[in-house]
């Protein structure tokens, strides 16, 4: 039913000369398009410690250390990995002993091949705070 009078409009609208672009921005079409307004979050401050996202389930932290080793000296590095099966969970944190070997680390890693998949490294942000446990409890007493 509604197809048909989808297709009625279309033909009475073409029959105008008006076509489609004037049956989809017609006010009478159905519903609300999405609009897309995605806001980035600002870029983090520069700092000694890296996000390093899409690795390889096989990348290891010693090979993301190896791999961030040619551009400056790693404090550390950590592949975050599944408690269960011990896989990589695709990202990881590597942290310089500089900021400009951060920088040079940024630079060199960002959208290059790791494992065979391209990873991307920026300034890790701080974590947000953790929200205050609702367990029903008043906040001292138990």
């Amino acid at each position: 039913m509604a197809m048909r009078a989808a297709t009625a409009a279309i033909s009475a609208n073409s029959r105008m000369g008006r076509g489609l672009s004037a049956f989809f921005s017609s006010s009478s079409f159905p519903f609300n398009l999405p609009q897309a307004k995605v806001e980035k979050p600002p870029p983090a401050e520069p700092s000694t410690n890296l996000f390093v996202s899409g690795l390889s389930k096989r990348t290891t932290t010693e090979g993301l250390r190896d791999a961030f080793a040619k551009f400056g000296e790693v404090v550390h590095a950590k592949v975050v990995t599944d408690r269960v099966s011990g896989y990589s969970k695709g990202f990881g944190f590597v942290q310089y002993a500089t900021i400009e070997h951060a920088e040079a680390g940024i630079k060199g890693m960002d959208g290059q091949f790791l494992d065979g998949w391209v990873i991307f490294a920026e300034y890790a942000r701080p974590r947000p705070p953790l929200p205050p446990l609702n367990n029903g409890f008043p906040q001292g007493q138990r």
